[in-house]
């Protein structure tokens, strides 16, 4: 009676091996999967960057464009080229219009807030990238700003302590702006608890190189044993760069920005200090997620209020290394 009851036994688990094997031989179905695409399929993205033309923008519309047609949804750009007034014109019209997701670059904290309020009253999603407005939408992808103005103003400090005048510069880029207003919290924590750092100079470069040149060269005229420059964006810099490289004087020059080829090649040159990078392409990755995550949660608009902080990169003679950057070049392959 034994033996049988474990021939029967050992036949049912031949039995069910046989099964799971002919349905691992006909490959197993994912039961999520149809309905995954599903939700995305003819969705609209819409983009509203401060300008396209830069590394930061650029980098994110390639990564998004390439999830956008796997998934099947449309993206669209309105580009409101550094006007404040023609990107509130554009997400208006997008208001109207309906798009699933409208991302957007805020130039300031102000300007888009109502708007953005809106559009989420409206059922539309809102994810700010980078530079955040006044209102709190469903999700804010960028960098921790107040981490980077600390990480700036500690490598100044390094550099700029006992032995030399201790006379620091900040270059700003658009005061109004979120990053500048984090920035400048965050080198404000670090330099108040360095009374032997003296900022001699605080303004703002407007995101424009040419601008930042003039008013570099005019610290350095006024300062001429100025000792660092704390700079908030390094396509800007460039310009401080250029000045700094003109007084022949050695100024240390620290930044930040997307993490692009630009800014290793100019770190290994020595024309920048270091640069604390937010690394585009992974923001870009990070931007998708949440595209994907408010639209297949399936709760209404305006909900959701999460944050991802992008994580720091320090780029510095010490961690260069091949592949470090990204290429812009790249993203047209």
């Amino acid at each position: 009676m034994k033996s049988s009851k474990i021939a029967l036994a050992v036949a049912t688990v031949l039995s069910l091996s046989g099964i799971a094997a002919h349905a691992v031989a006909q490959g197993i179905d994912d039961p999520r999967r149809a309905d995954y695409f599903k939700t995305f399929e003819g969705k609209t993205i819409a983009f509203v960057p401060v300008t396209m033309g830069i590394d930061l923008t650029e980098g994110w519309a390639s990564v998004m464009k390439k999830q956008a047609d796997r998934l099947g949804m449309k993206f669209e750009i309105r580009d409101p080229q550094f006007s404040a007034d023609r990107g509130a014109e554009a997400i208006t019209a997008l208001i109207a219009e309906k798009p699933d997701v409208i991302v957007v670059h805020n130039p300031d904290v102000q300007s888009y807030a109502k708007l953005l309020k809106r559009a989420e009253e409206a059922g539309i999603h809102v994810v700010q990238i980078n530079m955040r407005s006044n209102y709190n939408s469903d999700v804010y992808v960028g960098a921790d700003w107040i981490g980077i103005g600390e990480a700036e103003a500690q490598a100044v400090v390094d550099k700029c302590g006992a032995g030399t005048s201790g006379k620091v510069a900040i270059l700003q880029g658009q005061p109004t702006s979120g990053s500048d207003s984090g920035m400048m919290k965050g080198a404000d924590n670090v330099l108040s608890k360095h009374p032997e750092i003296k900022v001699v100079a605080n303004q703002a470069g407007e995101w424009d190189a040419t601008k930042a040149h003039s008013v570099i060269s005019t610290v350095i005229q006024q300062n001429p044993d100025l000792c660092g420059v704390i700079g908030f964006w390094d396509v800007m810099d460039l310009g401080a760069a250029a000045a700094i490289k003109e007084s022949g004087k050695p100024i240390v020059l620290v930044t930040s920005g997307g993490g692009e080829q630009m800014a290793c090649d100019n770190v290994e040159k020595g024309v920048f200090e270091k640069e604390i990078a937010y690394q585009v392409m992974d923001q870009g990755r990070d931007l998708n997620d949440m595209i994907v995550t408010v639209l297949e949660s399936g709760q209404q608009a305006g909900k959701l209020k999460a944050v991802v902080y992008s994580p720091q990169l320090v780029i510095s003679k010490e961690t260069l290394r091949p592949g470090l950057c990204w290429s812009a070049k790249d993203l047209k392959k």
